[in-house]
């Protein structure tokens, strides 16, 4: 039965739980002195929807920049998305925007998460024809090189079965959060790990299991999940990101199965978000808020020096997305200032 081998698969070592307490615990400190003003609170979830959107997509194939996609977002209103990036980021700005303002009213359910999944796509004209439903054809997660597969890294549920294993799922999930025997984090990283290997929708299946660990942490509670992108941690750990579930998924409905390798990832991730958000309470010093790749930018700019975003491309091998992201949000931190326009553009380190 599903059941069991949901349950069976989720081994917790002393490590985890050590991480599981550490992480409630720095969340009680959250909820118990949480003193930013409401404005503050207000931006700081403007700010992560916008670096959120920018993050899950570019972990996905896209390519705007932080500032691009603030830039696309501040005048949303007034046109439409107007390629293929535009349209995913656009989708998901609007689906976590909603998931933060009503995460209380929405379900993990058949219905609800057909709904979330049409909200996400509902900009994309190449997938109307299939959002908000189940897909009809195989989906296979592999490696593609000038349009044939190269590789195959997973072979998802098959469409015929999708319906009964994603009713099963949600069947395991109601029953655990009403016995309440399985600490909540452990229930959603293997809820989202079974979403990720049925692979229920021809496309968007890796935006919406983020979309969905957002609304999940915040309806068992983890209040600062708005104010910190969960997204942008991922993104920077992307290649363990990815490591985590092949590893987990090698033993895929095996004798073998167990989700650790997954479930540590998540783990670390949350609690990797959880101090970053104490940070930010507490007013220390930005460069704790810094990512390893901000970090790493922003030690080239120790003594005032001025660098164009190329030349701090060349001298840390940082992806350029990831660099322009790193460059942006130290900008916003004060802790580098933006001199001169378009090509001439250089930044220059604060004193």
């Amino acid at each position: 039965m599903i059941k069991d081998r949901l349950n069976k698969r989720i081994k917790l070592s002393n490590e985890m739980i050590l991480k599981i307490a550490q992480i409630d615990e720095l969340k009680g400190r959250w909820s118990g002195s949480l003193s930013l003003n409401p404005k503050i609170l207000h931006q700081l979830k403007k700010t992560v929807i916008i670096t959120s959107s920018a993050s899950s997509t570019r972990i996905e194939g896209a390519k705007m920049t932080d500032q691009e996609v603030e830039r696309f977002l501040r005048g949303i209103k007034q046109k439409t998305p107007k390629n293929r990036d535009e349209e995913e980021v656009a989708g998901y700005a609007d689906l976590l925007g909603r998931i933060f303002d009503n995460h209380k009213s929405l379900k993990i359910s058949e219905s609800g998460i057909l709904e979330l999944h049409k909200i996400m796509l509902v900009f994309s004209k190449k997938d109307k024809e299939h959002y908000g439903k189940y897909k009809t054809r195989d989906n296979t997660v592999a490696i593609i090189e000038k349009g044939k597969i190269k590789k195959i890294l997973f072979q998802p549920t098959a469409p015929w079965l999708v319906k009964k294993e994603m009713d099963d799922l949600f069947e395991w999930q109601k029953e655990r959060q009403e016995k309440k025997d399985l600490h909540s984090l452990a229930i959603i990283a293997n809820f989202i790990f079974e979403f990720l290997a049925i692979h229920p929708f021809i496309d968007g299946n890796g935006r919406l299991s983020r979309a969905l660990t957002n609304l999940m942490m915040l309806q068992n509670g983890y209040g600062f999940v708005p104010y910190v992108s969960l997204e942008e941690i991922i993104e920077e750990k992307q290649v363990e990101y990815y490591l985590s579930l092949r590893k987990t998924q090698k033993n895929h409905k095996t004798r073998n199965e167990d989700i650790t390798p997954w479930l540590n990832f998540f783990l670390d991730a949350v609690l990797a978000q959880i101090e970053k958000a104490l940070n930010l309470l507490e007013g220390k010093e930005n460069r704790k808020l810094l990512s390893g790749a901000q970090e790493k930018v922003y030690d080239l700019f120790i003594g005032g020096i001025e660098l164009k975003v190329s030349e701090i491309q060349k001298k840390t091998k940082i992806p350029m997305p990831t660099v322009k992201q790193s460059v942006s949000r130290l900008a916003e931190y004060k802790m580098i200032e933006k001199i001169g326009q378009g090509s001439a553009t250089r930044y220059r380190g604060m004193k």
